[in-house]
């Protein structure tokens, strides 16, 4: 039951993930878009490049267009990172001030223990599994490194399943709380516990 609700918290969480993600994503088409109102300058730009190349109109309009293409590039590799920080920042706020995630707390989960560096530590974890390095596979795609990518690629769904598979195993941890020392328990559970002095009923 544990390891079910505990799945359906990740889900949870995830979709705030992939929301985050999709309003980057507006975000960004916007400021691409917004590139349109900066091709005069840009253009001016090329048109003095093409007047002082002394005839040599290709290398004059490729770098006009390196110089378009560069923005867009710069624009998209930062929204990844701004979800990566957002990530983090989601999973460590949460797990410091309240001791679980929105999905944790909506499921009745609970992360210990919540001291700094364990929030910090699992928060780190969590999100270079869930977002970070998948974000470095698309940034490497991106700047033309694509058999880099792919291997980076191989790595982020590598970590993801490290990550998440032990959650079925009888121990029920994953490697987000073997690194940071925490562990995931439901929170009626421990309520019941502690009222009867740390000892099992029956």
């Amino acid at each position: 039951m544990l390891k079910l609700r505990r799945a359906a918290a990740w889900f949870i969480d995830f979709a705030l993930v992939v929301t985050a993600a999709w309003l980057l994503a507006v975000f960004t088409f916007h400021r691409i878009t917004g590139l349109v109102t900066d091709v005069p300058e840009l253009a001016t730009r090329g048109g003095f490049d093409l007047l002082t190349s002394r005839g040599d109109v290709v290398d004059a309009s490729k770098a006009f267009g390196l110089s378009l293409w560069d923005t867009v590039v710069l624009d998209v590799e930062e929204a990844f990172g701004a979800l990566v920080v957002v990530t983090f920042l989601y999973q460590w706020a949460c797990l410091t001030l309240l001791g679980r995630t929105l999905g944790k707390g909506l499921l009745g989960l609970r992360v210990t223990p919540r001291r700094s560096r364990h929030c910090v530590r699992r928060a780190a974890v969590t999100t270079a599994a869930d977002v970070a390095v998948y974000a470095l596979a698309c940034v490497l795609l991106i700047e033309g490194h694509f058999v880099l990518s792919v291997v980076v690629w191989g790595v982020a769904v590598v970590l993801f399943l490290v990550n998440a598979l032990p959650v079925l195993s009888p121990g029920g941890r994953s490697l987000a709380d073997l690194l940071a020392g925490t562990s995931v328990e439901g929170i009626l559970r421990r309520a019941e516990h502690t009222a009867w002095g740390g000892v099992p009923r029956g």
